[in-house]
């Protein structure tokens, strides 16, 4: 008799996100256990419940999902949940805190398409918050010469602080910190950039309508806000691949969403075919790529 898939849920937050649950069931999941307030120690019971109630041969058939809003509370459950494992008792895991590492996935690959990334510019405002930060990650692990990546922020600390992280870990792409503290700094942050992404707080315009008057203006801009006002003026929530009268192509979030979607239930089924899958933001990206082609 074949074993049912499960799916734990593992959230820091209060109250269990909604969304993750009800993706994990679009997904195809036969039982989702959903564990809310998870703290580190905690972690551990979790994982031994997961890895000692089914044979070494069925431990392909439950999975852990790593959600929640506090990305760096979720980032210290996955590698608690990591340092639990031995030898061969180990089930697959996800980890996709706020949705950030399936939404970056799937803005890059959106851009991907109208654009290869040799020798070229890319500007990233909100650079710092989770998404962004991930979509620089990214663009720093693709096998491209001449990219040089942004690395916006109102505060020119937390630009360099990621800078300096993400220069340790690729030397192949120019990371610059730039700060964007007025609408005037983000218009020449993305002056001569090939793609721009916005990828900050809901609600929180960017870049204003200005950006649309340069005379260099982007080849593809993403916006990543759901919420108005849009965080690039002149893109709507529902752009994708919409291209502009000054030539740029545009998405909005859900004109990204739709693919980001795809990844998400992607990765949940693919948990279930081994017990040993970590998907990260290197492997969603990687899982990301085999459905875009």
């Amino acid at each position: 008799m074949s074993k049912k898939n499960i799916l734990v849920q593992i959230d820091p937050d209060q109250s269990a996100s909604v969304f993750d649950s009800v993706v994990a069931i679009d997904s195809g999941v036969d039982h989702l256990l959903v564990k809310d307030s998870v703290s580190v120690p905690e972690v551990t019971s979790i994982v031994h419940g997961a890895i000692f109630t089914r044979g070494a041969d069925d431990l392909k058939n439950t999975a852990l999902f790593f959600g929640g809003s506090d990305v760096q509370q979720t980032e210290k459950l996955v590698e608690q949940a990591k340092k639990s494992f031995f030898g061969p008792m180990r089930v697959s895991m996800m980890s996709d805190p706020n949705g950030s590492n399936t939404t970056a996935a799937a803005a890059v690959l959106c851009a991907g398409q109208h654009v290869d990334w040799n020798e070229k510019t890319v500007t990233i405002l909100a650079a710092t918050g989770p998404v962004g930060e991930r979509i620089a990650t990214i663009l720093g692990n693709q096998s491209v010469s001449g990219l040089t990546v942004r690395v916006c922020s109102r505060k020119l600390l937390r630009a360099t602080t990621v800078v300096e992280r993400l220069k340790s870990s690729f030397v192949g792409v120019n990371f610059e910190a730039v700060q964007t503290r007025e609408s005037d700094d983000s218009l020449a942050a993305v002056q001569g950039a090939d793609v721009v992404f916005a990828a900050g707080a809901a609600g929180v315009e960017l870049l204003p309508f200005a950006w649309q008057s340069m005379d260099s203006k982007p080849s593809v801009v993403i916006d990543l806000n759901a919420v108005p006002p849009a965080g690039v003026a002149g893109i709507e929530v529902t752009d994708k691949g919409r291209t502009l009268d000054g030539g740029s192509i545009c998405y909005g979030a859900i004109g990204v969403g739709g693919l980001k979607m795809k990844i998400h239930r992607q990765c949940v089924a693919a948990l279930f075919e081994s017990n040993e899958k970590v998907l990260e933001i290197n492997e969603i990206f990687e899982v990301g790529k085999s459905l875009v082609g």
